[in-house]
């Protein structure tokens, strides 16, 4: 069995290289990580060690969004953060019998300069955004190099076009990140005639903000889809939004909490006759139930997409989801990812625009059915089918093999 380091670079990056380390680890080998950005969460949940220093910054680690994205960092002190990271992998890289990497070019200069073994999962680029990758400096030349045993990336159009730039087999066998919602037996939600689910991201405080902004566009919809068993409202949230926090919030936003029943005690949002149900920690719950989904978030619309469900974005203030991000999200993902016209020409979002959007969404899912075509056309060409964990890692223990039989 070998000894393998997983490096990673974000959130979602994380999610993935976590998962990709559990079937290695259940298959015998010995797993450890290193996350360059965050606290290694997704890993240290799963019982994986890690070695990444895991400072947070207030951008999320996501400054190249935007120049004060990157300044702010800048400020925070990332550089030399980066540095000392780079410093300390290099230094436990020489202990591996081969490096997975899950992200971007910071892990792959990182991968290159150990000199050690390794293989990329290069699921923070596509050719989707511009119809030919443009890998930033020193990606591509990284990639040349023979100690890159093999290059998974995260849709068909990305494997075929770095196939011919690269001149070598890039394969696409699936995302990691999309197994937990096809795989997981999520608890069933009362069942109503349409269901909108709604995901307002996961770090504070833009998470705030973005509540207030999804608070703001449902007040625009009419009542009856907020009326079981017609329809529900439904919105997942994170732990770090605690019940407390949420009823100040709501508070200003000139909405209040209140809980039903007393052995399930549903969490309710409601202004009037407008009801919303909370659901934290049940992501998976409210994605699978849901016939429309509207999203503030990354890694999460993507899933929603994967699973061939419409989405309909609502930009925000950042510094993750902004105009920009929304924008480059839709390029990536296709046509069954929608935005309010004003919101695109505007750059910023518009309330009863995007209510009357998810109108007009609502009356497409009930009948029609070239939308749930294209939904699953989408899903497949974008993320691919189930089991993306099983054939990566079945890959990577290929290479395992080579290694040892080479040594």
């Amino acid at each position: 069995m070998s000894k393998i380091l997983l490096i990673s670079n974000g959130h979602g990056e994380d999610l993935s290289g976590a998962l990709l380390g559990m079937q290695l680890q259940e298959n015998g080998h010995t797993i450890h990580s290193f996350s360059f950005v965050g606290k290694g969460n997704e890993y240290k949940k799963r019982g994986i060690i890690n070695f990444g220093f895991c400072q947070e910054f207030s951008t999320g680690g996501i400054g190249y969004t935007s120049f004060m994205g990157r300044l702010t960092e800048l400020f925070e002190g990332q550089l030399m953060y980066l540095v000392r990271n780079f410093l300390r992998l290099l230094r436990l890289a020489k202990n591996y019998d081969l490096l997975v990497i899950v992200g971007d070019v910071v892990p792959v200069f990182a991968a290159w300069l150990s000199r050690r073994p390794s293989v990329v999962y290069l699921v923070a680029y596509s050719s989707h955004y511009e119809g030919k990758l443009r890998l930033p400096w020193p990606c591509k030349n990284c990639l040349l190099s023979r100690r890159f045993l093999e290059i998974y990336c995260r849709d068909q159009l990305t494997a075929d076009d770095l196939s011919i730039q690269l001149q070598r087999k890039v394969l696409f066998l699936g995302n990691p990140f999309m197994d937990p919602v096809f795989t997981k037996k999520a608890r069933v939600l009362p069942e109503v005639n349409i269901r909108l689910g709604l995901l307002p991201g996961s770090r504070r405080p833009e998470l705030d903000n973005n509540l207030n902004a999804i608070m703001q566009v449902l007040t625009f919809l009419p009542e009856e889809i907020f009326t079981y068993p017609n329809g529900s409202i439904d919105i997942a949230l994170v732990g770090s939004m605690t019940k407390e926090d949420l009823e100040v919030l709501m508070l200003k936003c000139g909405w209040n909490i209140r809980t039903i029943g007393t052995k399930s005690k549903l969490i309710q949002l409601f202004n009037g006759n407008y009801n919303v149900n909370v659901y934290w920690d049940s992501f998976v719950e409210v994605v699978q139930s849901s016939d429309l989904l509207l999203a503030m978030a990354g890694t999460a619309a993507e899933q929603v997409v994967g699973l061939a469900k419409p989405v309909v974005q609502l930009p925000g203030l950042g510094p993750q989801f902004t105009s920009s991000f929304a924008e480059a999200q839709r390029r990536l993902l296709g046509p069954t990812v929608f935005c309010a016209e004003k919101s695109i020409r505007q750059k910023g979002s518009t309330s009863k625009d995007t209510a009357n959007l998810i109108m007009k969404l609502y009356e497409r899912v009930k009948r029609d059915n070239r939308l749930k075509d294209e939904c699953m056309k989408q899903a497949l060409l974008r993320l691919g089918k189930e089991g993306g964990t099983r054939r990566i890692t079945d890959s990577i223990e290929d290479n395992c093999l080579l290694i040892n039989n080479y040594v």
